[in-house]
């Protein structure tokens, strides 16, 4: 219920794309919204006005009057909103909202709308999105606050293909869920490993662990939805790629090592969550190892994988380096250890049997002068606030340094 006690107005226009704002409510209402919806007239010409009142739970407004509500609505619904997000956005509406026209209830609405923000979805052909007059009116939009979400590159309901795609309910959903989100990472690049690393002994056999990505993944969304560009290096999982994030698909620990070093000069804070084997397998055969071997495993040679953390920290000006440490005992003193080992200023330690391959975690957060010990609860809930956390140590360490 990420969106719970939250009041959006959808305003929906005449546009094909707003077939896919019918969704929208239904993700928006899942996520524990008040969705009231406004509809333009010709948005009536592809989705009626009931659909929309039977999945938001409200009358749906279409006009100034004729309503059996307020004549005020547009002044009195604004006033009540967290957030006005148009889906889809035409050209037409965009246009009307950059030169302040207020033609239909959801143009005057927006006129009103005090100091509730104002997002919107653009959709339409992309001969349309590319023209000198839409990127002018999106920029004027822009320098008015508004937010802009998309729109996506695609093949369009006219055959054609380019930008102006809306973008899809989930995405959508996702970027109002990040809007609500405090920015502690605004214009901040993070790197983050998550999942396992896989060490293969033959063709089709590999020697990995029961990391899945989860809580590495989590954090990865959570520094997307503060303000970061977030690159994600990961390991084998079955997870979706979270929204708006650069994923690097590795499967070694090696892979993962040359992968981390390419993109590491770029990043403000690197969190290294990924379980990387600490061993590759030295005599790694070409060809499937046969049941008939006798010595199928008692002749495996082990050589010791780069530690990846360690690397990181030791370079001449290393981003802001956090450290994972998944422990079944003496969970303080092996993330102590790691801590000074690796010459790190903070770690997060977790039993793992509390936390690995489970939706939700019990961590601590370790630096050479505190012990903080999160809220246990869902991995993103528990992300979110060591995003907080890591963002609020971050700045420290560079008021330091000046």
């Amino acid at each position: 219920m990420e969106l719970s006690q939250k009041t959006i107005i959808l305003g929906v226009t005449g546009g094909i794309a707003a077939y896919k704002s019918a969704y929208l409510v239904r993700l928006l209402t899942q996520a524990g919204a008040t969705v009231h919806v406004v509809m333009t007239r010709a948005a009536q010409d592809f989705v009626g006005k009931t659909t929309f009142q039977a999945l938001s739970g409200h009358p749906v407004l279409t006009d100034t009057i004729g309503n059996d509500h307020d004549t005020m609505e547009h002044i009195h619904l604004t006033r009540q909103a967290d957030a006005i997000i148009i889906a889809p956005a035409t050209a037409n509406t965009i246009a009307n909202l950059a030169n302040g026209q207020a033609h239909d209830l959801l143009s005057a609405m927006c006129l009103a709308k005090g100091k509730c923000p104002l997002l919107i979805a653009p959709a339409m052909n992309h001969e349309m999105w590319s023209h000198p007059a839409t990127q002018r009116n999106i920029q004027t939009l822009k320098q008015d606050g508004c937010q802009i979400f998309g729109p996506n590159s695609g093949v369009q309901a006219c055959g054609e293909n380019g930008p102006g795609r809306m973008l899809e309910p989930e995405e959508l959903l996702a970027e109002i869920i990040a809007f609500f989100q405090p920015k502690y990472l605004s214009q901040k690049h993070v790197l983050i490993t998550a999942g396992p690393t896989q060490e293969p002994i033959d063709p089709v056999r590999v020697i990995s662990n029961l990391s899945s990505g989860q809580m590495g993944y989590a954090l990865a969304r959570a520094a997307k939805e503060s303000g970061a560009k977030v690159t994600l290096i990961s390991g084998p999982t079955a997870l979706p790629q979270p929204y708006g994030v650069e994923r690097i698909n590795v499967h070694t620990a090696k892979q993962m090592y040359e992968a981390v070093m390419k993109a590491v000069d770029e990043c403000d804070i690197f969190i290294s969550v990924a379980a990387v084997a600490d061993w590759y397998i030295k005599n790694y055969r070409s060809e499937k190892i046969k049941k008939s071997n006798q010595k199928i495993g008692l002749d495996l040679e082990f050589g010791e994988n780069p530690d990846i953390l360690a690397s990181v920290a030791q370079l001449p000006h290393p981003p802001y380096c956090v450290g994972f440490a998944a422990e079944t005992n003496d969970l303080f003193e092996h993330a102590q250890a790691k801590l000074t080992r690796k010459k790190i200023p903070m770690i997060i330690a977790n039993l793992s049997q509390d936390a690995m391959n489970l939706p939700h975690t019990d961590v601590w957060v370790l630096t050479e002068n505190e012990k903080i010990h999160l809220h246990p609860g869902p991995k993103l809930a528990v992300a979110r606030n060591l995003i907080n956390i890591i963002a609020e140590h971050y700045y420290q360490s560079l008021r330091s340094q000046a």
